[in-house]
């Protein structure tokens, strides 16, 4: 009986050594279209399909494939005698070997300004259904979706080397294939219909790089991306310089980015362990950077930073003063880059979109043992801006106040956050009462709370807070009320002469 392997690819990478190969080894080799006129441009003994079928493409090539004399030569268990025998009686030809990759929809879908309807026509029927056949048959058919595989598979072919095992890891490799490409079409229209939270949720990511290990040395890790929506985001990032990033360098990274998106003017964020530790603005980014590490001298030691203008060469020795994992930023000066790679380990990152919003559908999400959180971003600022006390915020206040607000939403819960003109200089992050993050602010602070104002993430539940903010010299409050006691506050603020601000939205970040 002869052999016989069905090609049908859109990514014509390496198929034609592969097909000519396999056809020195026997195979008739069949094939749709426009792989069939490649092969046949290259001299490749190629029959077309519809030869086999005896039935023309059509349908402008939605029906080429979908077919008994292709599917039963696939799925045909050549160990059942019955199956031989109907293969025999309806004169259907056995097929060997399966070598398909699928209509681009990913590349599709990514392109700028690309129609619905240009995206539905990229949804592969037949590719899908012969693949997933023959990976169900994967004891006697071999397939190949991955470009990347052709030379192991046709090497055990010609050494008659090929294995069950790695066939049936060919045919895995199907199903994650199929898998993603259904994931990203089903994540396409759910985009276009505007439906956040399906009854059904499919999510899929691709391999963006091996990490050495997870949070701790004992963890295996890998970085994964998501398609599409990427612009802004670390997955983005050019590593220029340094060693390759650690989990926890992504992890804490990615949070500095977050932040940095909140301010329009030259900004620096320092984080560490996943909180910010110092956050300042300037009217140069060499400000904004020695305000950032002045909030913090400490801390910093060991850091992220993350820039949203073009770091230069002041900005970059003053970074260079200190041990810290990485910098990124928008862009860099030849004489920034040339001082910042004088330090061998540092990670110098490149995003030039740094300041990009996130995709408008990009959710958030957080696993859970047996399950999956998942939430629109937290975008918004303030629901309102009131001032509830008898004494209002001085201008001065109020734009520090705004400032120390959004660098709150992204501390961990219970969150305080001090700050004083264009710094922070204090910071409670993930306390489990309010009163012991406020009191870790003011010690970080130091004299440097004199003077400063407050945001929490959340109300108060008592005027324990107010009171501790008025012995440090803290002169104004932002908080979102809400809570029932919130008049007690309020009464406690007026008393000791601060200024208290509710912005109506809390901000928990856990």
């Amino acid at each position: 009986m002869k052999r016989r392997a069905l090609f049908s690819v859109s990514d014509k990478t390496g198929v034609v050594e592969f097909a000519r190969r396999v056809a020195a080894l026997g195979y008739e080799v069949v094939s749709t279209g426009g792989t069939q006129a490649a092969l046949k441009a290259a001299d490749v003994p190629v029959v077309n399909v519809s030869e086999i079928t005896g039935f023309p493409e059509c349908l402008d090539g939605r029906l080429k494939t979908l077919h008994p004399l292709i599917h039963g030569g696939i799925l045909a268990m050549r160990s059942n005698p019955d199956h031989m025998a109907q293969l025999e009686l309806l004169n259907i030809e056995p097929i060997d070997l399966v070598v398909i990759n699928l209509y681009p929809f990913k590349q599709t879908i990514l392109k700028e300004g690309v129609q619905l309807e240009e995206a539905i026509e990229n949804i592969d029927i037949g590719g899908p259904t012969m693949i997933r056949a023959a990976a169900k048959n994967w004891p006697d058919v071999t397939v190949v979706v991955d470009p990347g595989d052709y030379l192991s598979v046709i090497e055990d072919l010609e050494h008659g080397t090929l294995t069950s095992e790695k066939k049936f890891a060919l045919a895995a490799k199907v199903f994650e294939h199929t898998a993603h490409y259904d994931a990203l079409i089903a994540g396409y229209l759910r985009r276009v219909t505007g439906a956040d939270f399906p009854e059904c949720l499919t999510l899929t990511f691709e391999k963006q790089q091996n990490i050495r290990y997870g949070e701790n040395p004992h963890q295996n890790a890998v970085f994964y991306r998501e398609v599409g929506a990427l612009e802004g985001t670390l997955p983005e990032a050019e590593q220029l310089h340094g060693k390759e990033l650690s989990f926890n360098n992504i992890n804490d990274a990615a949070g500095a980015i977050a932040l940095l998106k909140e301010f329009d003017k030259p900004c620096a964020v320092a984080v560490k362990h996943a909180n910010p530790c110092g956050v300042g603005l300037g009217a140069t980014i060499a400000e904004a950077y020695k305000n950032a590490y002045e909030a913090d001298p400490v801390s910093i030691f060991g850091g992220i930073i993350a820039l949203n203008r073009t770091c230069d060469v002041e900005t970059a020795r003053e970074i260079n003063q200190i041990f810290v994992e990485i910098v990124i930023a928008p862009a860099y000066t030849p004489e920034a880059l040339e001082v910042l790679m004088e330090k061998k380990n540092i990670r110098v990152l490149l995003l030039e979109k740094i300041a990009q919003e996130p995709d408008a559908y990009e959710l958030d999400m957080k696993k859970v043992a047996g399950g999956l959180l998942v939430q629109n971003l937290d975008r918004l600022n303030v629901a309102e801006n009131k001032a509830v006390t008898k004494k209002s915020p001085t201008l001065e206040e109020s734009e520090t106040l705004a400032f120390a607000w959004k660098v709150c939403k992204h501390v961990k819960s219970n969150a305080i956050v001090l700050a004083k003109g264009s710094r922070t200089v204090g910071v409670g992050p993930g306390q489990m009462n309010r009163v012991g993050a406020l009191k870790i602010a003011i010690e970080m602070a130091g004299e440097n709370a004199k003077g400063a104002v407050m945001a929490s993430d959340a109300f108060f539940p008592f005027t324990d807070c107010v009171e501790l903010a008025a012995d440090a010299g803290i002169t104004a409050i932002m908080q979102p009320g809400g809570g029932v006691r919130d008049a007690e506050s309020i009464e406690a603020c007026d008393k000791l002469g601060l200024s208290m601000v509710f912005t109506g939205m809390r901000h928990f970040r856990h």
